[in-house]
């Protein structure tokens, strides 16, 4: 944990690069369904939010959940600061519960009209890839990280297990939108556990009742708790159209399109949500 804790930035970017490297070839070999848009231009799309991404959070926002971490145990703030349950129950009730709160973000971002103007951009791919798992826009990522602070602060959640849960959300977020189609037989048993693309592909359909399900990244429980969970799309994914109705489904947005997206007004604005 020790290791971990003092090469998390090195850690990260090593497994979220193999990932993504990993990734995109198996959608060569094997994808789910044809390419709605050039690899080059959406690559560079969505690497250049990445990148903004990355700034706005390190200027708006030095302090990130891994600090308040460190200030919680240091003044003994939060519920497992309070509580000692032992360093692994801690760690694992830890991951459990930063899944949830992903999941229920995710939910708030999908109806919440103004989280909706910001979230909505993420939605506006006209065919998932790998990179479409970092297309979101800098102020959601940044209300994003203002929530996982106050849970983190509140529940006195320890470095390692945040560390670990974004190792782990990071590389299933590039699983589940990439656009590979798994052995039947892997699928089925894959999607037992986890949000598998099959799964999240369908979360981003033009369909009103697809978009409105799926909004898992990692574990597929709390939509089957919760009742969001949809086996499967109306139509074959080969024919599954993605994107939002407001925006089009001619051609990708710009980087600046997506930018000021939420500050702007669309035809049939709301019908999505």
């Amino acid at each position: 944990m020790e290791f971990l804790i003092a090469n998390e930035q090195n850690i990260r970017l090593s497994v979220f690069i193999s990932l993504l490297l990993i990734f995109a070839s198996l959608e060569f070999i094997s994808p789910l369904a044809k390419r709605r848009a050039a690899r080059l231009s959406q690559w560079l799309t969505n690497i250049s939010i990445t990148v903004i991404n990355t700034f706005a959070i390190r200027f708006i926002l030095p302090i990130v959940a891994v600090g308040v971490s460190s200030y919680a145990a240091e003044h003994n703030y939060g519920l497992f600061n309070l509580i000692n349950l032992g360093v692994w129950p801690t760690f694992i009730l830890s991951l459990i519960l930063l899944d949830v709160l992903i999941y229920g973000q995710h939910v708030m971002m999908h109806n919440v009209p103004f989280l909706w103007r910001l979230h909505r951009m993420h939605h506006t791919e006209l065919g998932l890839d790998v990179t479409s798992a970092v297309r979101f826009h800098p102020l959601e990522i940044v209300v994003s990280m203002l929530i996982k602070m106050a849970f983190v602060l509140i529940m006195g959640i320890p470095i390692a297990a945040i560390i670990v849960f974004e190792i782990i959300l990071n590389g299933l977020a590039l699983f589940n939108h990439s656009n590979i189609k798994l052995p039947r037989p892997l699928e089925h048993l894959m999607r037992t556990l986890f949000i598998t693309p099959e799964i999240h592909w369908i979360h981003h359909s033009e369909i009103v009742n697809e978009t409105n399900s799926n909004y898992g990244f990692n574990l597929v429980i709390w939509d089957k708790i919760f009742g969001t969970y949809l086996d499967k799309p109306t139509l074959p994914y080969k024919d599954l159209r993605q994107g939002l109705s407001e925006f089009g489904f001619d051609k990708p947005l710009s980087v600046f399109e997506l930018i000021i997206s939420p500050f702007k007004n669309y035809p049939e604005e709301g019908k999505s949500k």
